[in-house]
Order: C-alpha cells, then sequence, then structure tokens
C-alpha cells in the first residue's frame, strides 16, 4: 500500500504494463506529470513505511543521486536547462 499523497503500486504498474506506443498523447502527458509528482512526492517525505520503500526501490524513485528541489520544480515545469 502506498503512503499518503503518492502514486498507488497498481497505477504505477498498470501504467508500465501498457507500451508508451499503444498510449494516447494524453496519456503520456498524464503518465509524465503523475511520475514526477510522485518523485517529487518521494523526495519530500522524510519518513517512509517499509512497503513505500520497498515500492520506490523497486521503481527506481529512491531519489539517489537526484538534483535539487529547484532543479526538479524546473524539470516538473519544463524549464529545464
Amino acid at each position: 500500500m502506498a503512503d499518503a499523497g503518492r502514486q498507488s503500486f497498481t497505477d504505477k504498474a498498470s501504467s508500465a504494463m501498457k507500451p508508451d506506443s499503444q498510449k494516447s498523447m494524453t496519456e503520456q502527458v498524464g503518465d509524465s506529470v503523475k511520475g514526477t509528482a510522485d518523485s517529487l512526492a518521494s523526495t519530500m517525505q522524510p519518513q517512509k513505511s517499509t512497503s513505500q520503500q520497498v515500492g520506490d526501490s523497486l521503481s527506481s524513485n529512491s531519489n539517489e543521486n537526484q538534483g535539487s528541489m529547484m532543479d526538479k520544480a524546473k524539470d516538473m515545469l519544463g524549464m529545464s536547462k
């Protein structure tokens, strides 16, 4: 079970199961926005439940070697370099 404010594991899995080539542009944009928001929420969440830590490590969302919060905000808004 995902922590409050985080994307559910089933949503992540169902999104990952469908190839991008079969998704509409709206679905692709939605997936990108949800993924970025979930990554930001992960970074801002100081303490995670054990299940969330496992889910993040499996989905490569552990936020190791990630940029600053300002960089993430710029990326989310499409203002990156």
